[in-house]
């Protein structure tokens, strides 16, 4: 790292918002859209369908002049500094180890959840901040903060790339203590590659983007994709349990991973060596995946790498239905063909992905009416039914070869028609871009929001409908304008079921504490979808908006075993952000 300045003053990303300053999505002065920057496949793309697409889902009318107005000077609470640690911080660390900065303070106090963080960041205010921010720079840095902590009876709460979206990040009302944010992303070194072994380890604080690129230049790759992967860190990975979207070549986070370096208040917890399996009784870090801050800092990981692959191929499929996609991700899932990556969305989200779409001229423009005549009068698809998949194959030549051949067949025997490459490249980069249209609309007075789950089979259509119609209740109770938006996909598929990944929205103008009554729908959302037989999430954690359902999740005898972990190892609960089981505590 060429200096040690802080997150607010030297990050190129928007801190409270998501991505990277360059990049957001703009409203030109003839209604059309348009993505500015240069990172993204939307970028300099130029989208006259999308307002006119969210007016209608939504049935509004988004007026330019019409925006909400961010608080420029955002309130922060006064630090709540405990002078005998300051003492002791000051004389164990340089002064560019920490800051008490307003602004370093505001961004380490919350994460990416809409209603319950960044609405209240960008235009109300938030509860309560960090008191202090530390920048650690290696375990021996953790070790002695951590020592501090406990002599002073501190609070550290352990800071990543800060895109969690369950509210991880929020300070407890019931936390008096002096609150400090311990920000990783210094340690962000690969301390050793074994190439033989096929195995690296890597720093906490690494991002996934830096990660890759590192691997890429040696002829490796780790394949963890999530939709974040170029903010979020290997620590948060692993403290959430994580999913990425190559899942199928390479695994979810658990399977990656192979040994990891936690730090509690009674010393380090870890493996003494990496191994690919071994039957030793319980295993150490089996219980930090998913631990959410709770237990201590994850300092590094061994991680399994792969051989770059020779040949990446996407391709696309499209279908008549989303039921008729669902049976063809069925049999895919008891195949040996399943390919890294592989995404049904359903026709809203079709519909979505065509609104932001550049306005096709010339050649384009006739191909574009061929298709669409050859899809909706030759094949006689519904346009408001239809749906599509997207691939991405990974490997050899030949083994790429082998799952396109096989997937098209089976596509083929659904009923599927042939999306091509350029679609299923399209479908899957777009993944990284959307996400800043939840800011974009956020100041027309839309609030959106993602949430998952893991189903079975047998229950994705149950748990979409029940869903959706809870949505529709709540948007009515509360007098919403216009109607609500809601959206699905299914981005992961397991061999006894899939994980859904639902995208909600409304408008919210003129709806007295909007980001309350938001929340209040998406824990109804929540309840409804584990009535129904989905899980309490799949890849985004517990945090704390969703404590609530943790009991109905795991036994009370579960929920006390790991309590009793937790104050064995940190009976001062140093570790005090109380998430997941430990939300509800006092």
């Amino acid at each position: 790292m060429p200096d040690k300045k802080f997150f607010a003053s030297k990050h190129t990303t928007w801190g409270h918002k998501w991505g990277y300053k360059d990049s957001s999505f703009v409203l030109n002065e003839d209604r059309t859209v348009s993505m500015v920057g240069d990172r993204y496949e939307l970028s300099g793309t130029r989208m006259p369908d999308f307002i006119p697409y969210i007016e209608e889902v939504l049935g509004i009318t988004v007026d330019p002049n019409d925006k909400l107005a961010e608080v420029e000077h955002k309130p922060v609470t006064p630090p709540n500094l405990n002078q005998e640690f300051m003492d002791g911080v000051r004389r164990d660390f340089s002064e560019d180890h920490f800051t008490t900065d307003d602004k370093d303070r505001l961004l380490h106090s919350h994460g990416q959840t809409t209603s319950e963080e960044v609405y209240k960041v960008l235009y109300n205010r938030v509860a309560r901040c960090v008191d202090m921010v530390f920048y650690v720079e290696s375990e021996s840095d953790v070790q002695a903060l951590i020592q501090l902590a406990a002599t002073h009876d501190v609070c550290l709460v352990p800071y990543g790339g800060g895109t969690n979206v369950t509210s991880a990040l929020m300070i407890p009302d019931a936390e008096q203590r002096m609150i400090v944010s311990v920000d990783m992303r210094r340690m962000d070194q690969i301390e050793w590659l074994n190439e033989e072994d096929r195995r690296v380890c890597v720093q906490a604080g690494i991002t996934g983007t830096a990660l890759e690129s590192w691997l890429e230049e040696k002829g490796y790759c780790m394949g963890h994709e999530p939709d974040s992967v170029e903010l979020s860190t290997l620590g948060g990975w692993i403290a959430t349990n994580a999913s990425g979207m190559k899942k199928n070549r390479y695994g979810n986070i658990e399977d990656i991973v192979e040994n990891i370096s936690m730090i509690s208040p009674k010393g380090v917890i870890e493996q003494v060596e990496p191994l690919s399996r071994a039957s030793i009784g319980f295993k150490p870090k089996n219980i930090l995946f998913g631990s959410e801050g709770n237990l201590g800092i994850i300092t590094k990981a061994v991680l399994k790498i792969h051989k770059k692959p020779e040949t990446k191929k996407y391709n696309s499929v499209i279908f008549k239905d989303f039921e008729s996609g669902t049976k063809f991700l069925y049999d895919l899932s008891k195949t040996n063909y399943v390919p890294s990556s592989v995404r049904l969305v359903d026709n809203v989200q079709f519909r979505f992905g065509q609104a932001l779409k550049p306005k096709a001229e010339g050649f384009k423009a006739f191909m574009s009416k061929v298709e669409k005549f050859f899809v909706l009068k030759v094949k006689r698809f519904d346009a408001d039914k239809m749906c599509a998949t997207t691939f991405v194959m990974e490997g050899s030549k030949g083994e790429v070869a082998y799952q396109e051949k096989n997937i098209l067949k089976l596509a083929k025997q659904h009923g599927g028609l042939i999306g091509g490459p350029g679609n299923g490249k399209r479908g899957y980069l777009l993944t990284f871009a959307i996400a800043y249209i939840r800011d974009f609309l956020t100041d027309y007075h839309v609030i959106g929001e993602t949430m998952e789950t893991t189903v079975p089979w047998s229950k994705i259509k149950t748990v979409c409908e029940a869903a959706t119609e809870t949505l529709l209740t709540y948007h009515a109770k509360h007098n919403f304008p216009g109607k609500p938006y809601i959206s699905y996909r299914i981005p992961q598929i397991y061999h006894t079921g899939v994980c859904i990944y639902f995208m909600l929205g409304m408008s919210v103008k003129d709806i007295p504490e909007a980001e309350e009554l938001f929340g209040e729908i998406e824990h109804a959302i929540r309840k409804a979808i584990m009535d129904k037989g989905g899980s309490i999430s799949h890849h985004h954690g517990v945090g704390k908006i969703r404590k609530d359902f943790v009991k109905d999740t795991i036994s009370n005898s579960s929920i006390e075993l790991i309590k009793d972990l937790k104050n064995a190892h940190d009976p001062a609960n140093i570790f005090g952000i109380r998430n997941g089981v430990f939300a509800n505590e006092p």
